[in-house]
């Protein structure tokens, strides 16, 4: 499945049990597996409708994905596997119980509004290794040899946002990204995100996801774009968020949850062997 071109391989594992950090690796393999951004398992829940685990690409286990709950909730709509109540779908998350309204047509799940939380500051609660009062809107940092002037915050999972003035395609993602992400400051590692205001409702921005490096979109990311933009007065409530893999719709008030919106799409089926239909 994808959403925005984050793709993930989706397993309902509610009576499996397998070495989930292992089949990450192997199963998001782009040469020698399925290919995929993370590996996503459906789960019963005693708190929710279900529970939604994302491995990452390197087996390292993630606490959230925008994109990837969009996904689920599709994949479990469709299937019959929790009901609606109100409309709405309850997801556990190692971030928290959130809520994801799927937008319905003709049956099918064409897009989902998710609810994500409201954003943290506190440096603790990010994690970054500094002592600071929050909002930390100014983190400075240097990796080779380029100054850095981060916005800190956590989506359920920790982020960093740079902003720019020359467009996002210029900067030098692929070799500052994993240099950010296991930057010292931040002992939980870090997504790291650049982003340009274009004007109040539109940025364009990349990401480094953590444990997966450069992706096509990362829905807890542009969450981050949009925070830490609000934060330093560059955007309005509502925004589009243009990634590489198209664009995602936030809105914040500056003090609630973020909501996420944006689309989900199935692209094929099929077994992994030794894992069942499930897979």
């Amino acid at each position: 499945m994808q959403g925005t071109g984050n793709d993930f391989v989706v397993v309902d594992a509610r009576d499996t049990e397998r070495d989930w950090p292992s089949l990450a690796v192997a199963a998001c393999d782009r040469h020698f597996g399925i290919g995929a951004d993370g590996l996503l398992l459906v789960l019963p829940s005693d708190a929710a409708g279900l529970r939604m685990r994302i491995f990452n690409p390197d087996g390292s286990e993630a606490e959230m994905c925008g994109n990837g709950i969009r996904c689920f909730v599709k994949y479990a709509v469709e299937r019959g596997l929790a009901p609606l109540r109100d409309g709405a779908m309850r997801v556990e998350t190692l971030a928290g119980v959130l809520e994801a309204q799927p937008a319905l047509d003709g049956g099918r799940v064409a897009s989902v509004r998710v609810a994500m939380g409201r954003p943290r500051f506190a440096p603790q609660e990010v994690p970054v290794a500094i002592e600071a009062e929050p909002p930390l809107t100014d983190v400075r940092l240097e990796v080779d040899g380029r100054e850095l002037s981060v916005t800190c915050v956590s989506m359920g999972n920790p982020h960093a946002v740079e902003f720019l003035e020359s467009p996002v395609s210029d900067f030098p993602l692929e070799a500052i990204g994993p240099l950010v992400e296991r930057h010292p400051l931040f002992p939980n590692r870090v997504n790291f995100e650049i982003a340009r205001p274009l004007a109040r409702g539109r940025i364009e921005a990349r990401v480094w996801e953590r444990g997966a490096g450069i992706t096509l979109a990362c829905g807890s990311g542009a969450a981050a774009v949009l925070v830490a933009a609000r934060l330093r007065g560059l955007a309005d409530e509502r925004v589009e968020v243009s990634l590489p893999g198209g664009p995602l719709t936030l809105e914040w008030d500056g003090s609630g949850e973020v909501y996420l919106t944006g689309p989900a799409e199935e692209v094929f089926e099929g077994e992994w062997p030794g894992l069942g239909a499930g897979g």
